[in-house]
């Protein structure tokens, strides 16, 4: 079964990309750059996609190998030869138009791919329907480049687990260091978009999937509010706390991707408000966003080397304008095992609703089917970890249960209420900063992911409010994210400040693709 996956992905990641017409840069361009070189007639949308190819072929499954992107769309370059026929008679949908995008493997598109989660349970989850994430994006005129790995499921099959690898996919590397961590679980997003695969991804975040990864590989990333992005044909974990979310080199890119996707989708009522916050978020960014802000500046326990970085982010806010006030996070005692009830709760019922309305290739339809697929195939699936969180997610007693009910309250109370906003007040402040998490950790198959924070990413995932990371510099070669967190719908807040202190600190390096991290020389001793 592998060496069949295997094949599909080396043939579609061999697509060809000869007979290119004119060779065009794309390496550390912006969405706004890319547009204007098509406005200006330097490039097309094709050139783009051809560009984009090659440099996947070269670096992805040769090179630096980094095992991004999962499978490519092979019907991209005909819809940028479509959008560029619209380009030339007159019609450009907006900034996006013509422009590659990836999409992480459990969103699903309409074009000829399967959506895996990265397992082998789902490798004919051909479904031929677009996520309203997907045709929002594809509505703007993003070209659908194709899928990026991820870590399997989502990262929740197993506490053991190994960010960033999948049955489908492989591990995959940190451009930054390739022994190093890509997080997960929208490891391929992050690990894709700092080596310039595409403009900009899709990621998706139950809790730390889109921050973490967009952290960790030098990236801008928002998981934003619950409820202003669909979930709707996207494999799920929560209905309580999953979103996707933009993943850009730059913040400008992420609230032009995000612009496009926010929508109402009848088939997901928790965005039946979402077309009051329908806006350009790209246009209102101000530079001058900082001055006057309040700030609560949140410390968490992390070392000297990131807190030596962290202070030289405060400073950049401070110089802006910003008002800094130090608080401290209260006590939540018990927040993390409600939050995990709540999670392995949703996950049963949410995924075995999902699960039945694949096609009928996919034989796996219950999450029961899909903890007895894995057994049977445990040398391809459990190499390395277990799913004792599947199979205690199947133990689960249902939506109806009332400890689960409990345990929603008191996760949502304890994050929101007496959490987020709890110190927003204090302060009276209007935005809370923490450093998103420290630098990547070694790719780890025996133990598994071996981190112990920070970690800015459960209070706002539990309570369902924007949580944005903007780079913060490097640690020892490695990323560093700042992380900018507002009450509900604060979103444009988020961006608004992010974007000011990016224009200011400048902080984010492109990537080397060195073998290891760059800690200096005392591994070697005196003599």
């Amino acid at each position: 079964m592998r060496q069949i996956i295997t094949g599909i992905l080396l043939a579609t990641a061999a697509m060809p990309v000869a007979a290119v017409a004119r060779t065009v840069a794309v390496e550390e361009r912006s969405i706004d750059q890319l547009q204007a070189s098509m406005t200006a007639g330097t490039a097309s949308s094709v050139d783009l996609v051809r560009a984009y190819l090659a440099r996947i072929a070269a670096m992805d499954r040769k090179g630096p190998t980094l095992r991004s992107v999962i499978a490519l769309n092979p019907d991209a370059l005909a819809q940028a030869k479509a959008l560029d026929a619209e380009r030339r008679a007159g019609r450009v949908r907006g900034p996006l138009h013509g422009v590659p995008v990836l999409i992480k493997d459990n969103v699903e598109t309409a074009d000829a791919m399967p959506t895996t989660a990265g397992s082998l349970a789902l490798k004919d989850n051909m479904t031929r329907r677009d996520a309203p994430v997907v045709a929002q994006l594809r509505a703007a005129g993003a070209v659908i480049l194709g899928k990026t790995n991820l870590s399997e499921w989502a990262n929740i099959r197993s506490t053991r687990s190994m960010s960033g690898w999948s049955a489908v996919g492989g591990l995959v590397r940190n451009p930054y260091a390739l022994d190093r961590t890509a997080c997960g679980s929208s490891s391929g997003s992050g690990a894709a978009i700092a080596a310039s695969f595409a403009a900009a991804a899709i990621g998706t975040e139950t809790d730390g999937s889109v921050v973490c990864p967009s952290s960790i590989n030098g990236l801008v990333g928002l998981k934003p509010t619950i409820g202003l992005v669909s979930r709707t044909h996207v494999v799920p974990i929560s209905h309580s706390q999953d979103t996707p979310g933009p993943m850009a080199r730059s913040v400008r890119d992420v609230a032009t991707m995000f612009s496009a996707m926010i929508a109402a989708d009848p088939a997901d009522a928790a965005t039946a408000g979402a077309g009051a916050y329908k806006r350009d978020y790209a246009a209102a960014l101000s530079t001058s966003a900082l001055s006057g802000l309040r700030i609560g500046v949140v410390r968490p326990e992390m070392t000297a080397d990131v807190a030596a970085r962290y202070e030289v982010a405060l400073g950049v806010l401070k110089a802006a304008g910003a008002v800094l006030v130090e608080v401290k996070q209260p006590k939540l005692d018990g927040i993390g095992e409600a939050e995990l009830l709540v999670l392995q709760t949703e996950l049963k019922a949410d995924l075995d609703t999902y699960l039945a309305t694949t096609p009928a290739a996919v034989r796996t339809r219950t999450l029961d089917q899909v903890i007895a697929f894995n057994r049977a195939n445990e040398a391809a699936e459990m190499p390395f970890f277990a799913q004792e969180t599947f199979e205690a997610a199947a133990k689960t007693r249902g939506l109806d249960d009332p400890a689960y009910k409990a345990a929603r309250t008191k996760s949502l109370r304890l994050a929101g209420a007496e959490g987020i906003d709890a110190m927003l007040k204090t302060a009276r402040a209007t935005v809370l900063v923490e450093p998103t998490y420290g630098p990547a950790w070694l790719s780890e198959p025996v133990y598994g992911d071996q981190y112990g924070g920070p970690s800015a990413s459960e209070l706002p995932a539990v309570a369902g409010y924007p949580n944005l990371t903007v780079p913060m510099g490097l640690v020892r070669g490695l990323p560093v994210g700042l992380s900018f967190i507002a009450t509900r719908y604060g979103d444009g807040t988020v961006l608004n400040a992010g974007y000011a202190y990016e224009q200011r600190a400048n902080a984010r390096t492109a990537p080397r693709y060195l073998p290891s991290a760059a800690v200096g020389t005392g591994l070697d001793g005196a003599r």
